[in-house]
C-alpha cells in the first residue's frame, strides 16, 4: 500500500519531528519540517516556588494537565532536594489528570489518579470534579501553562474552589519566518497534509491575519491531521471541516492510517 507515495506532508511539530519524518518516508512521503510550537521556556524561580507551595500546604485536589508540567515540577523538587517529599505529597493527594503523557509520568512514579479525563480534555476533567462544599474540599492546585490558564482558573472558581495556579513553563511565540512559510505553503496549496501534534501549534497558525484563507485552503483539499481530540477540536474551532484523527493518538498509528486514507 503506497497511499503516501509522493505526498507532501508539512509537520508543524518540533518534538518527535524526526520520528514523524522517518515514519512518513518509509511510506514514500516527503516531509517539510515547519515547526510552529514555539520555544519552551522554563519559569525556574516560579517553578521552585510552586513546588514548595505544593509540598508545604494542603490541597483537596492536585490537577496535572501536561506531562511536561509534571516533569518540570519534579526537576525543581530535585534541585531543592525535596524530591521524596514531592512524590509523597502526590501519593497522599487526590490527583486529577488529563492526557497520555501525564498518565505515563504518573505510572513511572507508581501514582494513581483519583480522577482521569475520559477523553483527554480539560472540559471533561472539570465536569468530573464535584462542586466544592462550604468549609471543606475547596483547595485546588492547578498545574497549567500560558494557554487557557485564566479560563481554567475561572471555571474551577465557579465550582466554588480556591485555586492556586502553577505555571512552571510557558511557550514563546513561534519563529515568524517559519510561520509565514507554513501559511504560504498552505494557502498556495503546495502541500497535501499538515500534521499537528498540539493545540498550541493550531493556535499559533491561526492567531493573526489570514485565518479565513487558511481554513479555505484546508477545506479545498489539504488534509489537516491531528494527534488527539484536543488538537482536532482546535482545528475544527478554526473552521476546518474535515480533520483526520487516528483511532489511537500515536504517531505510528497516524501514519499507517494516513497511508490507508490516501490509498
Amino acid at each position: 500500500m503506497d497511499g503516501l507515495k509522493g505526498k507532501k506532508v508539512a509537520v508543524a511539530a518540533s518534538r518527535q519531528a524526526k520520528a514523524i519524518d522517518t515514519l512518513i518516508s518509509k511510506h514514500g512521503g516527503n516531509t517539510i519540517q515547519l515547526p510552529i510550537q514555539g520555544e519552551y521556556q522554563l519559569n525556574d524561580s516560579i517553578c521552585q516556588q510552586d513546588v514548595k507551595k505544593l509540598v508545604e500546604n494542603r490541597f483537596d485536589f492536585v490537577i496535572l494537565t501536561t506531562g511536561i508540567g509534571a516533569e518540570t515540577l519534579e526537576q525543581s523538587a530535585k534541585k531543592l532536594h525535596i524530591h521524596t517529599s514531592f512524590i509523597d505529597k502526590l501519593k497522599s493527594s487526590t490527583l486529577a489528570i488529563r492526557g497520555s503523557k501525564t498518565t505515563k509520568w504518573l505510572k513511572q512514579h507508581q501514582l494513581t489518579p483519583g480522577i482521569l479525563s475520559a477523553d483527554g480534555t480539560m472540559e471533561n476533567l472539570i465536569e468530573s470534579l464535584p462542586p466544592a462544599k462550604e468549609n471543606e474540599g475547596k483547595q485546588i492546585y492547578l498545574q497549567t501553562y500560558n494557554e487557557d490558564d485564566v479560563y481554567l482558573k475561572r471555571s474551577l472558581e465557579q465550582l466554588g474552589y480556591d485555586v492556586y495556579l502553577s505555571k512552571p513553563y510557558s511557550y514563546k511565540e513561534p519563529d515568524q519566518q517559519i510561520l509565514s512559510i507554513l501559511k504560504e505553503t498552505i494557502t498556495s496549496q503546495n502541500v497535501d497534509v499538515v500534521v499537528f501534534t498540539s493545540k498550541t501549534q493550531v493556535r499559533n497558525l491561526f492567531m493573526k491575519e489570514g485565518k479565513e484563507k487558511l481554513a479555505e485552503a484546508f477545506n479545498q483539499g489539504i488534509l489537516a491531521a491531528a494527534i488527539g481530540k484536543v488538537t482536532a477540536a482546535e482545528l475544527e474551532k478554526n473552521g476546518i471541516e474535515k480533520v483526520f484523527q487516528p483511532k489511537k493518538p500515536k504517531m505510528g498509528a497516524m501514519v499507517v492510517e494516513l497511508n490507508k486514507q490516501f490509498s
